[in-house]
């Protein structure tokens, strides 16, 4: 079927942002008093859910938000230096051109995501819903639904963790996971995503999804 609108995740999704949570992770832990990582075993990390990872390093949910405030503020310095990944300013600009309306439903903030999209992809975004917890995402998928007046089948929520498929599946809404991202594939397709993008380019069959 073909979808009148695409929500997307953003960090691991649309901006290559893993190189930036990788250098900085180790700081935010000290300033919160809880476990580093070892940077060089990061992939493995990528088989870990965020509850898991959670865990892995003694981070309580009462501090996630903490974190997440101290990481996006580290990241609004930097958000010059985060690239999307190639492909994905085509694909936008190729969903847009073909009438799907575009979203972006992120835990991250508004101006970190307009920072690295840049005003041009930022045009093209009908609704941002952003910085809310990584477990709050379905009341804003929600939202974007009733504020874009589309009804659930004809949306495709775009993400790379299994709490973005969770959020999906919550809202009412199908989960398209993505290779590229913080997850491994194999971790998503445990979540029963209802297609995959092997690469940003792929994003285009949105228009046109089977």
């Amino acid at each position: 079927m073909t979808y009148r609108l695409a929500l997307f995740d953003f960090d691991g999704t649309l901006a290559d942002s893993f190189p930036f949570f990788l250098g900085v992770f180790n700081t935010v832990a000290d300033r919160h008093g809880f476990r580093r990582i070892d940077v060089e075993r990061a992939g493995e990390l990528r088989h870990y859910g965020v509850r898991r990872m959670m865990d892995h390093v003694g981070l309580p949910a009462w501090k996630l938000p903490l974190a997440s405030n101290t990481f996006m503020g580290m990241m609004r310095d930097s958000a010059h230096l985060i690239p999307l990944f190639d492909g994905i300013d085509g694909a936008l600009r190729h969903l847009h051109e073909r009438g799907v309306m575009l979203s972006i439903v992120s835990s991250n903030s508004e101006h970190n995501v307009r920072a690295v999209l840049g005003p041009e992809l930022t045009a093209l975004v009908r609704r941002f819903d952003c910085g809310m917890s990584v477990f709050g995402k379905a009341s804003r998928i929600r939202a974007v639904l009733d504020a874009c007046k589309v009804a659930p089948a004809d949306a495709l929520y775009i993400g790379d963790q299994a709490t973005d498929a969770e959020a999906a599946r919550k809202a009412g809404v199908a989960f398209g996971a993505v290779h590229w991202g913080y997850a491994a594939i194999d971790a998503l397709r445990a979540e029963a995503c209802a297609t995959e993008f092997v690469a940003p380019a792929d994003l285009r069959r949105i228009a046109a999804a089977s």
